[in-house]
C-alpha cells in the first residue's frame, strides 16, 4: 500500500525537491505538499482509505483536524468512517476551537492531519482537548515524517525519512539556496 500511496503522491505532485523552512522551523531539501493531493477527491480517497483501514477498529467518536492541513482529510477519513469531524484553528498563535466545535468531556477523539514531522501541531490540538475534556485515541495521517516524535500512536498511509536542519546547521543555506515556506503556520 505505501508504494501505491507514493505514486499517487508522485502522480499529482505532491512531493518536492529544493529548500523548505517547515512550520517546526527546521529545513529541508524535500517536502510533501498534501493539498496537491487534497485538490483531487478521487485521490485524496484512494490515500486515505489506506488509513481508513488502519483505524477502522479503533474506538473514537470524533476526527479533529488542525487547520490547515488537517481539514480535508479530517474531512475525508471521517466521511470513510462515518464518523463527524471539526477542525482547531490557531487565534493569536494558540490552538482552538471555533465556530461553535466542542468537545464533550470524556469524548474519544483521533486527531487527522496531512504531514506528522514534529507533531507540534498536533501536540498543540491534543492539549486543547484534553483541557476541554477529551481523550486522544491517537494521530492519523497521509504521511508520517515524524520517526517517533509523539506519544501517540500514529497511523499513516505512508512513512518518509526526509532529513531536516537547524536553520544553523543547514548545508542548504551554506549553498546559497533560496529557502520557501510552503506551510500555513506563520513563522517569524
Amino acid at each position: 500500500m505505501e508504494k501505491k500511496t507514493l505514486d499517487i503522491l508522485v502522480e499529482v505532485g505532491a512531493l518536492l525537491k529544493g529548500h523548505f523552512l517547515l512550520s517546526s522551523g527546521k529545513h529541508s531539501g524535500r517536502y510533501c505538499q498534501c493539498a496537491k493531493l487534497l485538490m483531487y477527491p478521487d485521490k485524496a480517497e484512494q490515500v486515505l482509505e489506506v488509513v481508513a483501514d488502519k483505524v477502522k477498529n479503533l474506538e473514537f467518536d470524533l476526527a479533529v483536524g488542525p487547520a490547515m492541513g488537517g481539514i480535508v482529510a479530517a474531512y475525508e477519513l471521517a466521511r470513510q468512517l462515518k464518523k463527524p469531524a471539526i477542525f482547531t484553528e490557531r487565534v493569536e498563535g494558540k490552538m482552538t476551537f471555533r465556530r461553535g466545535f466542542e468537545i464533550l468531556p470524556g469524548q474519544r477523539v483521533l486527531i487527522v492531519e496531512d504531514v506528522v514531522t514534529t507533531a507540534k501541531s498536533s501536540m498543540e490540538v491534543a492539549e486543547v482537548i484534553k483541557e476541554l475534556g477529551g481523550e486522544v485515541v491517537g494521530i492519523a495521517c497521509i504521511v508520517d515524517r515524524s520517526s517517533g516524535s509523539t506519544n501517540y500512536p500514529i497511523y499513516s498511509a505512508v512513512k518518509l525519512e526526509i532529513e531536516t536542519y537547524e536553520k544553523e546547521e543547514c548545508p542548504l543555506c551554506r549553498e546559497g539556496l533560496p529557502c520557501v515556506k510552503p506551510g500555513s503556520r506563520n513563522i517569524i
